[in-house]
């Protein structure tokens, strides 16, 4: 291939000694869409035990059929099996990276590589192990280079912990049990294009993140991570990778920082600011989230407990927590001033309630169990929850005909609330939606911003700040940073508006309050019929 131009690479994940299969698979991928540039495994390369198979690649009696690249041990068995810890060619065409460090091919391809798991403590450090020494001698070597962006691949063998947060999910895997905090880490400080990962027997591949905070940062490229199964293993997962990618250096720096659709903020960096927060995950420490005991009837009957803490007691602030309300909240489940009877579902960071004075018969609101003033302000499970419900009520209302809108008012309140109020399909389009709501701004004098669909809005505010924004059906979002004052009932005119919903008089909720009784129907009547799709209900 010649110099600057696109490379075509295989990656695979642990191969565990099944050479003959890998191979194979990889002879069928170049006969049905032609030669791969290289081959990387990531994983165990090598089985428990010793396969004769191997000690005919060693002979020369076999020859692997593309030049392959393997990271080294992440266990003691097979450390032996790789003589050198600065890498080696360990057969003809198969090549040890070595335990860390950085391969540049001619092309201009830039690959970092660490090889092992996260060493546990004790010094020396085990040939199958790296530490924060190893990982601080990396991240180094590269960004004391003038200019640096980023590098094109990272290869780890270990999942970097919370890779998941703000993206989709790895299913069953727990990464803060299984993942390395020192990898979270080198991803975040090398911003690679590509970082693959294995050991953990399945195949998942996160949504891309960005490198950068959206109106705040000039654009950079995105990441992607990739995870791989075992070779040849029984339940079929996707164990061989298959791209191209022409190198960061040769490429034009607006074709670099294109942003697909699907990107998501960083899951290493600190909400709302343009540090890594990585090395918070070094340490972390999962703490259970407080149970509420709610009784869900129609009638309003019976009390909210706690599962310890006396009557009366005012519970600590946890370090790290947000602060308790500084007199008595009405959306906190706690407080004894909520109104009960409007909740239709409880989770176990976030609950579901009817709008009191509802702009529709089904406004509804998503709010944090705990004291939290706004969407900024929610730790990362709960905006993992919130985005379940928020997936949950655009089924529902999809299921009836209906449209999702979202938006949070966070200036002259004390408790989040995102009021979600489905509008009829027939009634107008996401378009005739968004054009609504900028019309109603610019008549206003408000300056409502398009933000990228997957940005979360801790990129673009600090905690604190005010602001108001609308989420559309489709993803979009439109953003206001207030400054002076805002019309507290600006989200409801909108929709209200003869534009939209066309009942002009229902845009104050103070004008479309009922009795209890009727409350307390209309919410056991909303809860009988999103049952279906209520987090509460799955196990």
């Amino acid at each position: 291939m010649a110099p600057g131009g696109a490379l075509r690479v295989l990656v695979c994940g642990d191969v565990e000694g099944r050479l003959g299969s890998l191979y194979s698979r990889v002879q069928a991928a170049q006969s049905k869409s032609g030669p791969f540039d290289l081959l990387l495994c990531v994983g165990n390369f090598f089985g428990s035990a010793q396969d004769p198979e191997w000690q005919e690649y060693q002979a020369g009696a076999k020859k692997a059929p593309i030049q392959t690249y393997v990271l080294g041990a992440n266990n003691s068995e097979t450390a032996q099996c790789f003589p050198d810890a600065s890498g080696c060619e360990l057969a003809e065409n198969i090549t040890y990276l070595g335990r860390k460090g950085v391969f540049s091919g001619a092309s201009g391809l830039q690959i970092a590589y660490l090889s092992g798991t996260e060493s546990t403590g004790g010094e020396p450090t085990p040939a199958h192990c790296f530490s924060t020494k190893d990982v601080t001698d990396l991240k180094t070597s590269l960004l004391s280079a003038s200019k640096f962006k980023g590098v094109d691949i990272l290869l780890t063998s270990s999942w970097p912990k919370g890779v998941e947060i703000f993206g989709n999910s790895p299913g069953d895997i727990d990464t803060k049990k299984c993942g390395s905090g020192l990898v979270s880490l080198l991803a975040a400080s090398l911003k690679p294009r590509y970082h693959f990962a294995a050991l953990q027997k399945v195949y998942y591949e996160r949504l891309p993140y960005r490198n950068h905070t959206v109106l705040q940062e000039a654009a950079q490229h995105v990441s992607r991570f990739i995870a791989l199964a075992g070779v040849g293993n029984s339940d079929k997962r996707k164990y061989l990778y298959a791209f191209s990618i022409l190198p960061m250096s040769s490429m034009e720096p607006a074709e670099l920082v294109k942003q697909p659709q699907d990107v998501t903020e960083n899951p290493y960096r600190r909400p709302g600011g343009s540090k890594s927060c990585a090395h918070l995950l070094l340490d972390e420490k999962e703490e259970p989230a407080p149970q509420f005991f709610f009784d869900l009837s129609s009638k309003p009957k019976g009390r909210k407990r706690r599962p310890e803490g006396g009557e009366g007691q005012q519970p600590k602030r946890a370090p790290g927590k947000p602060p308790l309300p500084t007199a008595a909240c009405w959306f906190c489940l706690a407080s004894p001033e909520v109104e009960k009877h409007l909740v239709v579902s409880i989770g176990t960071h976030c609950y579901l309630a009817l709008a009191k004075g509802g702009l529709t018969p089904d406004h509804v609101l998503i709010l944090p169990i705990g004291h939290c003033q706004s969407m900024v302000d929610l730790a990362s499970e709960v905006v993992e929850e919130v985005e379940q419900y928020k997936s949950a009520l655009k089924r529902f209302f999809m299921a009836r005909g209906k449209r999702f809108v979202a938006f949070e008012r966070n200036y002259r309140s004390q408790h989040l609330q995102l009021q979600v109020v489905p509008v009829p399909l027939n009634c107008c389009t996401t378009e005739d939606l968004k054009e609504a709501f900028i019309v109603q701004a610019e008549e206003q004098r408000i300056e409502l911003l398009e933000i990228p669909e997957h940005s979360a809005l801790k990129q673009i505010v600090q905690p604190g700040t005010p602001y108001f924004y609308v989420e559309l059906d489709n993803g979009e979002k439109l953003f206001h940073r207030i400054r002076k004052s805002f019309p507290l009932q600006f989200g409801r005119e909108v929709l209200a508006s003869e534009a939209i919903l066309a009942m002009p008089g229902r845009a104050d909720w103070r004008s479309c309050q009922a009795g209890q009784e009727e409350e307390a129907t209309a919410a056991q009547d909303f809860r009988q019929a999103f049952e279906p799709f209520d987090l509460a209900q799955e196990d």
